[in-house]
């Protein structure tokens, strides 16, 4: 028998505005006051060091934030949250210590550098998943300068190739082998990386716009040492190809990355994963997915709480993201 539920569906919804509450505050301040904390501060409040860098740090972004410090639940998402990166990791990654960037223009795409200064907050990895239904963001920072290439469309970042989407790729680049179709050109970070995995044998990179294709073609493939494993640069549309070109090519896995962010992404996320369904011996990866089905998870939530039996259903349906048809 179905009973009433409002003690279970109100601790899902306290926990829902837990993590909304920290999310925008921590997206709030990285794109606001990013740099806010530096050496100096962190010095004044911690002298001698004898305290944790991380713990300061996240205690500091809390303040920074307007979070009382007794506010417990809030700053414990910003303790999880936080994590300090070390350059050399990066430095070191293959693409970044092989690839050179040239000042090059390709109609609306531009090549250039940016970077991150000492102390500046910045998104380092997709969304944590804690117990239940608890998200934490990631955010990281550096104690030193760090540049990175990126290329800009009509004069704003559109791709960069630093440590979120380095970190983010890692599952995704551990899981391929075999014939692997890349939807979604980007710095070619992904498709170069593949490249040196021994258990991957070819790889289709299918994009639509020219600019990418050109830049990427004209600057970085010659630099790709296995570049012979790209077998294609296909220039379609990604759901027509999806749809009605991936068959004939008989792929083992599809990496799909073809959004900004989960602002732009879901709607493209979702009808990636309708379109799956053409393809069932693909095994199709998306990026950032975790952060995307959260995105669906929590516009669905009221629907999904309404409609579940008891708290267990609710978890599973919430948990598992499971989509609509």
């Amino acid at each position: 028998m179905r009973t009433d539920g409002t003690e279970w569906r109100n601790r899902l919804r306290r926990i829902r505005e837990a993590n909304n509450d920290a999310a925008w505050a921590m997206a709030e301040y990285i794109s606001e006051t990013p740099c806010a904390i530096t050496q100096k501060l962190m010095e004044q409040v911690n002298p001698g060091g004898t305290l944790p860098e991380e713990a300061v740090y996240a205690a500091l972004m809390a303040g920074f934030c307007g979070i009382n410090e007794n506010d417990r639940e809030t700053n414990g998402y910003f303790s999880r949250a936080v994590k300090r990166l070390d350059t050399r990791v990066y430095l070191n990654d293959p693409y970044l210590a092989s690839i050179r960037f040239p000042d090059a223009v390709s109609g609306k795409w531009r090549f250039t550098h940016y970077c991150y200064r000492p102390y500046e907050a910045f998104v380092r990895d997709d969304i944590m998943l804690g117990p239940g239904t608890v998200e934490t963001p990631s955010v990281g920072f550096f104690t030193e300068r760090f540049v990175y290439p990126a290329v800009e469309q009509d004069g704003r970042e559109w791709m960069a190739v630093k440590p979120s989407e380095i970190e983010t790729m890692r599952g995704p680049l551990s899981e391929i082998s075999g014939k692997v179709a890349v939807f979604g050109l980007g710095l070619g970070y992904f498709a170069y990386m593949a490249t040196l995995n021994q258990a991957v044998k070819e790889i289709d990179i299918i994009e639509i716009d020219n600019d990418a294709i050109s830049l990427f073609s004209r600057h970085i493939l010659p630099q790709i040492q296995n570049r012979d494993k790209i077998a294609h640069i296909i220039k379609q549309d990604a759901f027509e190809y999806m749809s009605d070109g991936m068959e004939a090519r008989k792929y083992d896995f599809a990496f799909v990355d073809l959004w900004h962010d989960a602002s732009d992404g879901l709607p493209m996320y979702i009808r990636a994963k309708r379109l799956e369904r053409l393809n069932p011996d693909v095994k199709f990866i998306y990026w950032v997915e975790k952060t995307l089905r959260s995105a669906w998870r929590w516009n669905e939530f009221e629907r999904i709480i309404d409609s579940s039996m008891d708290e267990e259903e609710a978890l599973y349906s919430l948990s598992a993201g499971i989509l609509p048809e």
